[in-house]
């Protein structure tokens, strides 16, 4: 590919290359294991740092090729795939801290995460603060000598608040502590958190990434130091990917942009569709001038995603009635793919340590590829539902 930094567009068809390749479409690595060509290879590819051919846990070929590629739309020199989101963020977090350690985070994150952070970290003697991720000024307060680790995550789940990226990483590389950001929610198109100054950055793949809701990955991108660093503890911790969850990934990232795109252009027409409606008290979703951090948006993304959640007047009983109704758009978890999602919150989210209770009402919209004229209608199938409840 030519050394001048193209689109992004061209960048997900084209970032991952592979010159000594002659197929358009990568092939795909199933072998768990490779021969050496002698005991002299052997030696040299046993000790090397991310082989690629060795024993899958350690390398793959066809991972090889998707780590390029998302190292290059998260603009870091590399990535380090896995099995799953969680996977990512539990064994970047395990291999970078130790006992006596100490985490900043924010209180609106991904459930899994505040698990980790509430649940498993303190039975290795590593302490977390949770603060309120729109204040700055709140994670400088709670840094401690020992504090290796700041971890956010914007926008978050399910309430779409924001962190200011630039303004924590600064903050965090002044006292020589490491910066994690999970981009999940607005995808390497919509947000770039290493040009704000992050050090890490990691993704539930399965989401915007992959596309089509029919695989489990992660991915970590960050300085060629540092993934490598966390790359030495996935080998133990085993969370690794396979040759053929990456070539399924490889084939939705070729469509990223575009389906970043339109889903994020068909959010904020939901948005605004769904803002002032009878039955609904409130509509969460940064691209709309009433969000409070508008302005935040509008600095740190290049467009505003293609999650929403709204508050319904008629409470849970009304939410229920609502994702019962709904024909077009499927009742169920996760996000980022083709079709259109929706999930009453309080029937998932079971107030995790630091979240607090959740609106009684709360939808949780993931936007898909449908014409937005057919989500609006099958949506206010549910309002008129819930107004009923």
């Amino acid at each position: 590919m030519s050394k001048h930094r193209v689109a992004p567009r061209t960048q997900a068809i084209h970032g991952d290359h592979d010159p000594s390749v002659a197929d358009v479409a990568p092939p795909i690595h199933l072998s768990s294991t490779y021969r050496a060509a002698d005991s002299a290879e052997f030696a040299q590819i046993a000790a090397a740092d991310r082989p690629s051919r060795f024993y899958t846990r350690y390398g793959n070929p066809t991972v090889a090729r998707a780590e390029r590629l998302l190292a290059g739309l998260e603009d870091c020199q590399s990535a380090l795939l896995f099995a799953s989101g969680m996977g990512a963020v539990s064994t970047t977090v395990l291999a970078l801290l130790s006992s006596g350690d100490h985490v900043v985070a924010q209180r609106d994150h991904y459930m899994g995460t505040l698990r980790l952070l509430t649940e498993l970290l303190p039975r290795f003697g590593i302490a977390h603060t949770l603060v309120d991720q729109t204040d700055a000024a709140a994670f400088a307060a709670a840094i401690r000598p020992e504090t290796r680790l700041v971890i956010v995550e914007t926008p978050s789940n399910p309430m779409l608040r924001l962190t200011d990226l630039a303004a924590v990483a600064g903050l965090a590389r002044a006292r020589g502590i490491v910066t994690l950001a999970d981009n999940t929610f607005a995808s390497p198109l919509n947000q770039r958190p290493a040009e704000c100054g992050i050090d890490l950055v990691v993704h539930s793949a399965t989401k915007y990434l992959g596309g089509h809701s029919d695989l489990l990955a992660g991915v970590l991108c960050g300085p060629a130091e540092l993934v490598d660093r966390v790359w030495s503890q996935s080998i133990v911790l085993g969370a690794c990917s396979n040759g053929f969850d990456a070539y399924l990934l490889l084939r939705g990232l070729r469509t990223l942009p575009l389906r970043v795109e339109r889903q994020s252009e068909t959010a904020l027409a939901l948005a605004r569709h769904l803002e002032g409606r009878a039955g609904i008290t409130r509509v969460h979703y940064p691209g709309l001038s009433s969000h409070p951090q508008h302005e935040l948006a509008e600095r740190q993304m290049t467009a505003f995603g293609g999650v929403l959640s709204f508050e319904l007047e008629a409470g849970a009983g009304g939410a229920r009635s609502f994702v019962d109704a709904l024909d077009l758009v499927a009742n169920a978890v996760s996000l980022g793919g083709v079709e259109t999602l929706a999930s009453h919150v309080g029937s998932m989210w079971h107030a995790a340590d630091g979240q607090g209770a959740m609106p009684a009402g709360l939808i949780r919209l993931a936007v898909g590829l449908e014409h937005p004229d057919d989500i609006v209608r099958d949506i206010e199938r549910g309002l008129a539902a819930a107004a009923k409840a």
